[in-house]
């Protein structure tokens, strides 16, 4: 990627990065109601959750959250350089694979994430942001589909 887009991704990632927990939990409420199937797959002592609501409420699954901010946090602090991520995404992939989660699931992981982006950002959503972020997520989950066995 070029470095304008760099800037795009820094500039908009400080604003969410703010107050993560919040925003995190805007693109997991926008998961479930795109893809109502993933609930089932989070699962703590052997509970699953009635709603997505008592998910999205629940201490183990803000922990969760906090920890996919996280690893978005970590990709646009290495957006020059992903490569240096790519050990730590792949594993990434595989604990996700082990639990049931099937890649195509992070196509709508990633449409999630430009939901939240937008609904922070407002009118400062722009359409070469959202294309510079498209670009950065494509690339994250390419490293973490290594973990599913494609290389």
């Amino acid at each position: 990627m070029e470095r304008p887009e760099h800037e795009l991704i820094r500039q908009s990632w400080r604003a969410v990065s703010r107050s993560p927990l919040e925003h995190g939990t805007v693109l997991f409420a926008r998961l479930f109601d795109l893809e109502p199937g993933l609930l089932p797959l989070f699962q703590y002592n052997c509970r699953q959750f009635s709603s997505p609501e008592d998910c999205l409420s629940s201490p183990e699954f803000l922990d969760h959250i906090r920890k996919v901010m996280l690893v978005i946090d970590a990709a646009v602090t290495n957006v020059e350089d992903l490569s240096s991520l790519e050990e730590y995404l792949a594993s990434l992939g595989r604990k996700h694979r082990a639990v049931g989660v099937k890649l195509s699931s992070f196509s709508t992981v990633g449409e999630s994430l430009l939901y939240m982006l937008e609904k922070c950002l407002g009118p400062a959503f722009t359409p070469a942001t959202r294309a510079a972020w498209s670009q950065l997520y494509g690339a994250v989950v390419e490293a973490m589909s290594r973990g599913w066995g494609g290389e």
